[in-house]
C-alpha cells in the first residue's frame, strides 16, 4: 500500500500534488528530468489503492518501451499483476478498439496493418494502374500527402490536386486488401466513435480515468481521440519545451486546446533530478529566449557543476577526432565506461566522420536507427508468410513470397494474376483460384500446378495455426517446409558469412516468438495478435536497447527521453541547427529547433561539450560556417573553450588494453 505519509516522503510537493490530485481535469507541466514517469506510476498505483478498478484506467503513450516501462513499474510498486489494467500506446489501443468494432466500417474482422514498406509497395502499385509517369511518382512526398490528407493536416489544392485519383486508389486498396495503415489506427476509432454513438458511449463508460504521457507530443487526431473518450477525469503529463515533433503531426497547442475544453487545475514540475545547476541554467537560457511557452525554470539541488565547454574545430575531421579523443581522455580520467558517453546529431548525414573517428580511435560505439530488425529481408519474407496465412487478402506480402523460395511463378505469371483480379476487381488470392479452376486460360497446366502447390502450403500452415499453442515450432515447420535455408544458400552461394547470419537472424525472431508466447500475462499468444505486435513494434522507434559498453552516437530527436553522464552535441552551426529550411521557412519553425537544442543539453547528466566547425563541406564544396545562434543564448559565465585532452602514450596503451580485454570478453 502506498500510504500518504509514504508519499511525502518520496516525492517532492509538486510531485505529492500531481500523484493525489486524482479528479477532475489535470495538467502536468513536467519539465526535462523533473521525475515524471516516476509522477505518473506513483498516481495509477496511489488510484489503484484508493480503490479504483484497474479495469477503468487507461494510461496512453508514444512508445512500446515507454508503455511497457510505465506497466512495469506500476506492477513493482502494487506488486500485483494488473492484467486488466490499459497502459497502451496510442496505436496499439487504435488496434484494440478496431479489433472489436472494425466490422461496423465495412471491414473484416482480421485485417493487416501496413508497415512503411507495404505502404510504399500499394501506393506504387496504385501509380503504376492510374498511369502516371515515373518523374511524377515521388513516393516520399506523395506519402506525406497521402497522411496529411487522411489526417487533415492538409486540404487538396491546385497543386497536389492530382494526386487525388492516386489517394482514393490508395484508399480503395487498403479496404480491398482488408487492410489498414498507421494513420488508419488513430483516423478510423475516430470514425467509429462519431458514426457509432454506442460504441464510443461503451469505451466512455469502461475508461473513468484517462492520462496521457509526452502530451505536447500528441497530434490534433490524437488529442481528438482523447478529448472524445474523456469525460472529467482525465491527467495530461507533457512539457511545450520538449516538443519536437511537429513534423510527424505534433501540436504543442494541444496543451491550450485542453485549458480551454476542460476546468484544468495546472501543476508544475520543476526540480530536475538529472543535470547539474550549471547545465540547467544552461537550458533554461536558451528556451526563455522562445515566445510561445508556458514560463517554467527548471532547478537542480545536484550543485553547480562544470561549465560548458565549447570546441570550435576546423572542419568535420578535426570535430569527429576531438570528439573521440575526449571519450578517450575523460573515460581514462573519469574511469568513465563508454556507453556513459551521448554524442548527439541534427541529422544522420553527421554520422560518417564520427564513425571513421570511432573506429580508427578503437572506440566501440552504437549508432540508433540502424536498418529495424523486422526490416531485414529474411525476416520479413518469413513474416510475409505469415501475414498471407493470417490475411489471404494482403497482395502485398502474397506478391513477396509467391515466387520465394522460386517455385516456377515469375513476372509472365503475376501479369496473368494481375489481369484476372482486375477483369473481376477482386485481390490476387482470389485470382489463384480463378485461374486454378479456368477450363480455357493463358496459364499453363505447370503453372497451375505451381500456383496450386503454393495455396496448398498456405491453406494447410493456416489449419495449422489455428489450432493449439505452439507459435514458434509451428513457424519453425513453415520454415523448414518451404526449403527457406536452401533458397538462401542458393541466393548467396559466394557468400557463407551472409547465410550464417541471417540464420541467426532467423533463430532470433522464433527465440523472441517462445519468449512472446510463454510470457504468463499474455493471455492469447495466437498468430493474429504476434502480427499485431510486432507491426507497432518496428512502428515505435525506441525499443532496442542501447548496447552496452559502447558510445551512444544518434540524433537529438532519438535521444529524448534518455540521458547520459557525458553528452557531446556535435555541429552546433547556423544551417545545422537551427536547420537552414527552418529559417527559410517562419520563425515558429526556429522555435522548434530551440527547442530541439533544449532537449540535447537536458541529456547531459554532469558534463556538456558542444563543438562547432569553423569550416563544412557541402556537395562538394567546403563553406566557411557560422556558429549557432543558440550558443549565443547561453550565458557567457557558464560557458568554457575547450582544446581536446592530449593523452601520454601511456594512458593511450592502457584504453587500448582495456579495449583489447572487452572485445575478447565479448566472444
Amino acid at each position: 500500500m502506498l500510504d500518504l505519509e509514504t508519499l511525502k516522503e518520496d516525492l517532492n510537493p509538486e510531485q505529492y500534488r500531481a500523484v493525489t490530485t486524482t479528479d477532475g481535469a489535470i495538467l502536468i507541466i513536467a519539465g526535462a528530468g523533473s521525475g515524471k514517469t516516476r509522477v505518473i506510476t506513483f498516481r495509477i498505483a496511489h488510484m489503484l489503492d484508493k480503490g479504483i478498478p484497474q479495469s477503468q484506467i487507461l494510461a496512453l503513450t508514444f512508445t512500446n518501451k515507454a508503455a511497457k516501462e510505465m506497466s512495469d513499474r506500476i506492477k513493482d510498486l502494487t506488486k500485483r499483476k494488473l492484467q486488466n489494467l490499459t497502459v497502451s500506446t496510442f496505436h496499439a489501443f487504435g488496434v484494440k478498439v478496431l479489433r472489436s468494432d472494425i466490422e461496423k466500417l465495412g471491414y473484416r474482422e482480421n485485417f493487416s496493418i501496413y508497415d512503411e514498406t507495404d505502404r510504399v509497395s500499394l501506393i506504387k502499385e496504385c501509380g503504376r494502374e492510374l498511369k502516371y509517369s515515373v518523374d511524377s511518382m515521388d513516393i516520399y512526398t506523395i506519402g506525406n500527402l497521402i497522411s496529411n490528407i487522411k489526417t487533415g493536416r492538409k486540404n487538396w489544392e491546385t497543386a497536389n490536386d492530382m494526386y487525388r485519383p492516386l489517394y482514393e486508389s490508395y484508399q480503395e486498396g487498403l479496404k480491398l486488401y482488408n487492410a489498414v495503415d498507421f494513420d488508419d489506427l488513430i483516423v478510423l476509432p475516430i470514425k467509429l466513435f462519431k458514426e457509432n454513438p454506442e460504441v464510443l458511449k461503451k469505451y466512455r463508460e469502461r475508461y473513468k480515468y484517462i492520462m496521457v504521457d509526452e502530451f505536447q507530443d500528441t497530434s490534433h487526431q490524437q488529442y481528438e481521440l482523447m478529448h472524445l473518450l474523456a469525460d472529467k477525469n482525465v491527467a495530461v503529463v507533457g512539457d511545450d519545451d520538449q516538443s519536437i515533433y511537429s513534423w510527424r503531426g505534433a501540436d504543442y497547442q494541444n496543451i491550450i486546446n485542453f485549458e480551454k475544453d476542460f476546468p484544468v487545475t495546472e501543476i508544475r514540475l520543476e526540480q530536475n533530478y538529472r543535470s547539474t545547476e550549471t547545465i540547467l541554467e544552461a537550458a533554461n537560457g536558451v528556451i526563455s529566449h522562445n515566445t510561445n511557452r508556458k514560463d517554467k525554470k527548471l532547478w537542480s539541488g545536484n550543485g553547480g557543476g562544470k561549465p560548458i565547454e565549447i570546441f570550435m574545430p576546423e572542419n568535420e575531421t578535426d570535430e569527429a577526432d576531438f570528439i573521440a579523443e575526449s571519450i578517450l581522455g575523460i573515460a581514462a580520467e573519469d574511469k568513465r565506461k563508454y556507453d556513459d558517453f551521448g554524442v548527439l546529431m541534427r541529422a544522420n548525414t553527421q554520422s560518417r566522420f564520427l564513425e571513421e573517428s570511432f573506429l580508427q580511435n578503437n572506440i566501440p560505439y552504437t549508432i540508433s536507427g540502424g536498418t529495424s530488425f523486422f526490416e531485414r529481408k529474411e525476416i520479413k519474407d518469413i513474416v510475409s508468410y505469415l501475414r498471407i496465412i493470417s490475411n489471404h487478402d494482403d497482395d502485398i506480402n502474397l506478391l513477396r513470397i509467391i515466387n520465394c523460395p522460386r517455385r516456377g511463378i515469375g513476372r509472365a505469371a503475376i501479369k496473368i494474376l494481375n489481369d484476372e483480379a482486375e477483369k473481376y476487381k477482386c485481390t490476387l488470392w482470389s485470382a489463384i483460384d480463378s485461374v486454378v479452376r479456368a477450363k480455357e486460360s493463358v496459364a499453363t497446366d505447370i503453372l497451375k500446378e505451381d500456383l496450386q502447390n503454393f495455396v496448398d502450403i498456405i491453406e494447410t500452415h493456416r489449419q495449422r495455426f489455428l489450432s493449439g499453442r505452439g507459435l514458434a515450432n509451428k513457424v519453425r515447420q513453415l520454415i523448414e517446409d518451404i526449403n527457406y535455408k536452401d533458397h538462401l544458400l542458393t541466393e548467396y552461394a559466394k557468400s557463407e558469412k551472409a547465410v550464417r547470419f541471417k540464420l541467426m537472424n532467423i533463430e532470433s525472431l522464433l527465440t523472441s516468438m517462445e519468449v512472446w508466447e510463454n510470457d504468463p500475462d499474455n493471455s492469447n499468444p495466437n498468430l493474429f495478435n504476434y502480427l499485431n505486435r510486432i507491426t507497432l513494434m518496428s512502428r515505435d522507434n525506441g525499443d532496442d536497447e542501447n548496447d552496452k559498453g559502447k558510445v551512444n552516437l544518434m540524433t537529438i530527436h532519438a535521444s529524448k527521453g534518455l540521458e547520459f553522464p557525458v553528452v557531446f552535441i556535435a555541429g552546433a552551426e547556423e544551417g545545422i541547427i537551427p536547420h537552414a529550411r527552418s529559417v527559410e521557412e517562419n520563425q515558429g519553425n526556429v522555435e522548434e529547433e530551440r527547442r530541439l537544442f533544449y532537449v540535447a543539453i537536458t541529456r547531459a547528466r554532469d558534463k556538456l561539450l558542444i563543438s562547432a566547425c569553423r569550416k563544412r563541406r557541402h556537395m562538394q564544396v567546403v563553406r566557411e560556417c557560422e556558429p549557432s545562434r543558440f550558443l549565443d543564448e547561453i550565458p557567457s559565465n557558464l560557458v568554457e573553450y575547450h582544446e581536446p585532452k592530449q593523452l601520454t602514450e601511456e594512458e593511450t596503451g592502457a584504453m587500448f588494453n582495456d579495449f583489447l580485454t572487452k572485445l575478447k570478453s565479448q566472444k
